[in-house]
Formats: structure tokens, C-alpha cells, sequence
């Protein structure tokens, strides 16, 4: 990451970051459209894939677009404010609220949109790169867990590729944490057992 000196305005921005990605958007648009209580639903996950899994997608489709718009904005308001250093600690901090929201026990979700959409804010080639390789991999392989794995695992080859290597420890920090949020996911995968996308509870 950039060099940041950790004042009282980076502080705050951390926060503020953080705060902002514990809004557990997939449990309140399940909550808004008369859904269920998303824990007792699917895999109990918060994201926009256990969203689908209701059959409502525009439910997934609002809780994709504002849990990627969640890390974006954390990034593009700490940009605006105190620059680079701050915008990568603010994206993380956003990750890290939906990994571990303070709202839910901290018991969050895998970040998977919000990752998508901080690298978008972060660098908007690298981001579109991640998200191009998320769905090249969903559409060969129809199970989204995977699909995020694979882009977690070539975006930090992006980021070289394209230019961005100052955001190279971050995008594989988050992508560590990725593979750790998946570990149950890629043991099913491994044996066969995880369910492709848009199937149902």
C-alpha cells in the first residue's frame, strides 16, 4: 500500500468505511420484500448468491449492486478526502464490515461484491478485469463460490498487467481473505456438492 500518515482524518475515514460495509444490504432487501429472514434461507449467508436463491432477483440484483457500492463509495469519498493510502485502508475497512458487521455479531458475509466493487472504485480497469473474470468463470462453471475464487486468484495479475501495483498487497490481502471465507465452499466443491448458481433453498 502507499505510504499514509494515520491521523485523526484517516481514522475517521476507517470507521466510516467500516460502518458502512456492516450494512447487511441482502438482509434488508429480503427484509423489504417480504423474503424471510435470509440466516434460515440457503446457506444462511448475507450475499447476493443466498439472495438469488429465494428466487427473487431483483432482490439479488439490488443487494449485488449495493453491497459492491458500499466498498466503492468507502474508497471514493477517503480518495477524495485524504488520498490513495487512505482510500485503500478505507476499501478495506468496508470489506472487513461486511466480513465482520458489527450490526450482525459480527457474522457477516464473504465480500465478494463489495471486493468487485472497491477494486472498481480502487482502479476501474483492475475492478473490471476482476468482474470479467468472475463471470467468464460462472458461466464455464455455474457455481458462484468458485467463481469468485478464481477472479480473487488472477486480480492481483491484473493489477500487475494493468498497471496498478500499487494496490498489490491489498488486492491479495483481500483476496486471502476470500479463500478463508470459502473454506467450506471449496471443500464442497472439491467434493461435488456445491450448488450452482440461481438454484433455490
Amino acid at each position: 500500500m502507499p505510504e499514509q500518515t494515520f491521523d485523526l482524518v484517516t481514522l475517521l475515514l476507517v470507521i466510516g468505511g467500516y460502518l458502512l460495509g456492516s450494512v447487511p444490504f441482502g438482509m434488508v432487501m429480503a427484509r423489504v420484500m417480504g423474503l424471510g429472514n435470509l440466516r434460515d434461507i440457503g446457506s444462511g449467508n448475507i450475499g447476493a448468491t443466498n439472495v438469488l436463491r429465494t428466487g427473487n432477483k431483483k432482490a439479488a440484483f439490488l443487494t449485488l449492486v449495493f453491497d459492491a457500492g458500499k466498498g466503492a463509495v468507502a474508497v471514493l469519498i477517503a480518495r477524495s478526502i485524504a488520498g490513495e493510502g487512505a482510500a485503500q485502508l478505507a476499501g478495506l475497512a468496508a470489506f472487513l464490515g461486511h466480513l465482520f458487521p458489527v450490526w450482525l455479531g459480527f457474522k457477516g458475509g464473504k465480500g465478494v461484491a463489495t471486493y468487485l466493487g472497491l477494486l472498481l472504485a480502487l482502479s476501474f480497469p483492475v475492478g473490471l478485469a476482476a468482474c470479467a473474470s468472475w463471470l467468464v468463470a460462472a458461466v464455464l462453471l455455474r457455481i458462484s463460490s468458485a467463481s469468485a475464487l478464481a477472479s480473487a486468484l488472477v486480480t492481483p495479475i491484473w493489477a500487475l498487467v494493468l498497471g496498478y501495483g500499487q494496490g498489490i498487497v491489498l488486492i491479495i490481502l483481500l483476496g486471502a481473505l476470500i479463500f478463508w471465507g470459502h473454506r467450506a465452499n471449496i471443500s464442497r466443491i472439491l467434493a461435488g456438492t456445491e450448488p450452482k448458481i440461481g438454484k433455490k433453498s
